[in-house]
């Protein structure tokens, strides 16, 4: 599946920058402003970031992740980061090298960071506790702020809808927190009859996930064509590009996710690689 995105898209609010309280839209190219440093300037500041394919054939994947360290020690040294999360196809079909991804890479990062398995890395809650120490599906409690991770995929690649009482019991547990962000590699819904062989069909959980109203936010990646916000009813989604492997946007780079002390949440794609191409045809 080297190229997935074969047909317009559609119904997609080409955004880099999003204010979740309401929306509102920027486009891809616009330099988003540093604010400089410190820690107190937001509740929490995090980057999240997808698809690093490490060992994908005829690719660079050592010097994709060698850039994402860069990049986001960076990011922290400007403007702090209090967490990273990497969602999913770490490895390329390769589960055997996660540790060494975790060890030669991720381990580096400046912050705490958490992972979730794509459908390449071709992982259970067995493999991914082995490597990271928890399983494929767990909870992440930082105060007024709740994250909830779960696998959208099984350990051959296949598509699978996440574990429906594993997020209903994790969301009910959070449901006094002020916000909620989900973490899912592969998007649960299909916005367009086109997407059936890129995305699973899941409505019992977008239905779950619709009757939480501290769910601010949820976080995809795998395509990695997609950069901006897509929305279920009210709920966004967000989608981070991709920092590695040959198909996608034409730059790399991570999205940031930004909480205020009166809990606005705020967020922007980062054209890390510095590679503005946009819309390039030829006629």
């Amino acid at each position: 599946m080297s190229n997935r995105r074969k047909f317009i898209k559609s119904g997609i609010v080409g955004a880099v920058g999003i204010n979740l309280l309401p929306a509102i839209n920027s486009f891809a190219n616009e330099p988003h402003p540093v604010k400089g440093g410190g820690a107190d300037k937001f509740k929490l500041r995090f980057a999240i970031a997808s698809d690093g394919h490490y060992a994908q054939p005829d690719t660079d994947s050592d010097a994709f992740y060698t850039d994402l360290v860069k990049w986001l020690k960076k990011e922290h040294n400007d403007n702090h980061l209090d967490l990273i999360i990497i969602n999913g196809d770490l490895v390329h079909n390769r589960p055997d090298l996660l540790k060494k991804v975790k060890e030669t890479y991720l381990d580096k990062l400046p912050v705490p960071y958490y992972t979730i398995p794509g459908n390449h890395d071709f992982a259970d809650a067995a493999v991914w506790k082995n490597v990271f120490g928890y399983e494929d599906k767990y909870s992440v409690d930082k105060g007024d702020i709740g994250f909830v991770f779960a696998n959208t995929a099984d350990t051959k690649g296949g598509y699978v809808c996440p574990d429906y009482n594993f997020l209903k019991a994790s969301l009910d547990e959070y449901k006094s927190k002020k916000i909620v962000f989900v973490i899912l590699h592969i998007p649960p819904h299909q916005w367009t009859p086109e997407e059936k062989t890129i995305f699973v069909d899941c409505p019992e959980i977008i239905e779950l996930l619709h009757s939480y109203p501290n769910i601010k936010a949820v976080f995809h990646g795998h395509d990695h064509t997609l950069d901006g916000i897509r929305y279920t009813g009210k709920l966004p989604h967000l989608f981070d590009s991709h920092f590695g492997g040959n198909w996608g946007t034409d730059y790399k780079g991570y999205r940031i996710v930004e909480v205020a002390d009166n809990d606005q949440v705020n967020t922007y794609q980062v054209n890390a690689s510095q590679n503005p191409k946009l819309n390039s045809n030829k006629l």
